[in-house]
């Protein structure tokens, strides 16, 4: 399925990160860390960072939380770690952005949430102050909806003009209205105040599947500013990814979308990480960016009573991942790769030609042999106790062959010895 054109966006840059036009969607992630603890912020960030998060955003909520700051940010830079960290403002961010100005210079990025500023009020100091603290320090602001937060005034205005109406709308299609026209009146309140309208991205955060698809469907209709996508409170495991993957993907194949995020609840002394491998599944699986070769693998039935080749399909997706920080660099392409694992002679064979490199496994009562297929060809027949080491050293031969400086791949009817496991 073709992925449709990107919506033109305005171009906006975090931290050397650029977002809109046509420049590939970004992934980002946030830390649940106290902030204040630089150390474990400092870790989380890198993990982050190194899963392919290239934005990572920490909250800011404390003076302590703002004096750390530039210490979390120094220290990423020692270590090597250059990406840019954005700090999440609410209630006080004028206060800390003002009294800490490292702060305010560290970051990347600032996200104020116009429900919990007073925008929209009799005085709007707080929200212009944190406006003019972006445009002195020359960066860019996302402009932050959600729905769990919402501009009481805003929507109480919204619901009395739309009773007074001959067709009144449902409380549902005036809020979602009122999550647009608080990110666009934020947006054209920043631009008034001296703000750079390539410094603004957008975001309307909802927990409904249908209902975010229906309010960013309306806010990219009025609006050509960056748009940050995200399903707010997803939820936990299954549930959080499966509804993420559904309310995004609509939105991306209609080229709607220039970053986006998973917000997982992680399980306890869960992997933060998650979130990020999901955002790029889900990317990769819809054929807008590619981030590490991927696996396909059958589900198993009652031809494959052995977990032999789960086990192997789980091994070969973990080794993929592990190698790509290294193959990134020395490899280039090596992310669009696929390989096949399949566990029985139905689809094995034909599934491992489609893929670039592919193994069928011996299923249950077959002939203990795994032929293994490399561009559509028949490379060789792997026997005996060894057939996933030997598979992985003839992976690694065709990634150095196809992708980068090439190397001797074996030839069919011969295997090299194998790599170490």
């Amino acid at each position: 399925m073709a992925v449709r054109p990107r919506r033109q966006a305005v171009v906006a840059e975090v931290g050397g990160v650029k977002m809109g036009g046509n420049h590939p969607i970004v992934v980002q992630s946030m830390t649940n860390t106290d902030t204040a603890d630089v150390a474990s912020t400092v870790n989380q960030a890198m993990a982050l960072a190194r899963a392919g998060s290239e934005l990572v955003r920490v909250t800011v909520n404390t003076e302590q939380a703002a004096a750390a700051v530039p210490k979390i940010v120094d220290t990423l830079d020692k270590f090597g770690v250059r990406v840019p960290i954005i700090g999440d403002f609410h209630y006080n961010g004028h206060i800390l952005l003002k009294k800490y100005p490292e702060c305010a210079r560290a970051l990347a990025k600032y996200r104020i949430n116009p429900g919990n500023v007073n925008i929209g009020r009799k005085t709007d100091d707080n929200f212009r102050t944190m406006i003019e603290v972006a445009i002195e320090n020359n960066k860019p602001v996302r402009i932050g909806v959600n729905w769990g937060s919402l501009d009481q005034a805003l929507l109480t205005r919204m619901m009395d003009e739309n009773s007074r109406r001959k067709d009144p709308k449902d409380a549902r299609e005036v809020t979602l209205d009122a999550i647009v026209a608080s990110g666009i009146e934020s947006a054209k309140a920043a631009e008034s105040y001296g703000m750079a309208r390539e410094k603004i991205i957008l975001s309307a955060k909802v927990s409904g599947v249908q209902d975010l698809i229906d309010v960013y469907r309306a806010l990219a209709a009025v609006c050509d500013y960056p748009l940050h996508l995200g399903l707010t409170e997803a939820g936990l495991g299954s549930k959080g990814i499966v509804a993420t993957t559904a309310a995004l993907a609509p939105l991306l194949l209609e080229g709607i979308g220039d970053t986006i995020r998973t917000s997982l609840t992680p399980a306890p002394n869960g992997d933060r990480t998650e979130e990020v491998t999901v955002s790029q599944q889900i990317l990769q699986s819809l054929g807008i960016r590619s981030f590490t070769p991927q696996v396909t693998a059958c589900p198993g039935c009652g031809r494959t009573t052995s977990t032999f080749f789960q086990e192997m399909a789980d091994e070969i997706q973990t080794y993929l991942r592990n190698q790509m920080p290294l193959w990134k660099a020395a490899h280039p392409g090596v992310e669009g790769m696929k390989v096949a694992v399949m566990g029985c002679v139905v689809n094995g064979p034909g599934e491992s030609k489609h893929s670039n490199i592919g193994i069928s496994l011996p299923g249950t009562f077959e002939e203990p042999k795994a032929p293994v297929y490399v561009d559509g060809r028949l490379l060789v027949t792997l026997k005996g106790n060894h057939i996933v080491s030997e598979f992985i050293h003839i992976l690694n031969d065709y990634v150095g062959s196809h992708y980068g400086a090439p190397a001797a791949l074996s030839t069919p009817g011969e295997v090299s010895e194998p790599a170490a496991r």
